[in-house]
């Protein structure tokens, strides 16, 4: 994030105007990369799986997966031979075990030896996992992008999510949550739980996994280097290390002034 889109946040605050971050992290991989320690309100994680309010660190809203369900997508992951991780629910969702199918798939692999404390091999029997936040399979670049529709077709009652890689950024990933879990599901159940009303709402996005977020707010904008697919449905600002946020917010609050 640029200085200046740091800046903005923190004019935004001063303003009473109420910051979140939406991301598909987990609440551990955030702190991990410092994002509590920028000005904002609260955290949207995990897709929308989980809330937390950063002032006090409270969480105030967490959706998890039953063990049927889980069990479910297992099946099903594994007869398609996908390599996938099941994440213990929220807040303790940055632990998972993992399933491979021995064929090649960096990127999978990668993750897993950036979080090897945390994760461990899946047995045969689902090691009595329970419920999960989420199911995270890895798809590499040179892989069938239609199985997700497929995969839709054969799990209906679930949210399935599609995310670029931050890893490598051309691998996909498939992410299964509860039919309840999304960016917008969770942004709705903030604004309800603030009274702030939909159209006094901004979303800034860079990837698949915001697009219900980005048709939910009142104005949305995609930053340049977004996937081509979004910047066909939505205004685009500069890009997110060149103040892209500061632009979008600028038209905004423009915007609102107009409508004065």
């Amino acid at each position: 994030m640029s200085d200046q889109d740091r800046h903005t946040l923190t004019a935004l605050g001063e303003m009473g105007i109420v910051r979140a971050i939406a991301t598909g992290r987990s609440l551990y991989s955030f702190e991990r990369a410092d994002g509590l320690a920028l000005p904002i309100d609260y955290v949207i994680f995990s897709t929308g799986a989980g809330i937390l309010r950063v002032s006090d660190k409270k969480l105030l809203r967490g959706v998890n997966l039953d063990t049927d369900a889980v069990s479910r997508v297992t099946d099903v992951l594994k007869q398609a031979s996908m390599d996938f991780m099941v994440h213990r629910p929220v807040p303790e969702n940055h632990r998972f075990a993992y399933w491979g199918s021995a064929e090649d798939n960096p990127d999978f692999t990668r993750r897993i030896a950036l979080y090897k404390e945390v994760s461990w091999p899946l047995g045969d029997k689902e090691d009595g996992f329970g419920p999960a936040a989420q199911l995270l399979a890895v798809l590499p670049p040179t892989g069938d992008i239609r199985i997700i529709e497929r995969l839709q077709n054969r799990l209906p009652d679930l949210n399935i999510i599609r995310a670029t890689s931050p890893l490598d950024g051309g691998s996909t990933w498939i992410e299964f949550f509860h039919q309840s879990v999304s960016k917008s599901s969770a942004a709705e159940w903030l604004a309800h739980h603030l009274n702030i009303s939909r159209e006094n709402t901004l979303s800034v996005g860079n990837d698949y996994n915001d697009l219900d977020l980005l048709e939910w707010t009142d104005m949305s904008f995609v930053v340049k280097n977004a996937p081509d697919a979004l910047k066909t449905g939505f205004p685009a600002v500069s890009s997110h290390n060149h103040s892209g946020v500061t632009e979008a917010v600028e038209k905004w609050l423009a915007a609102k002034k107009k409508r004065l």
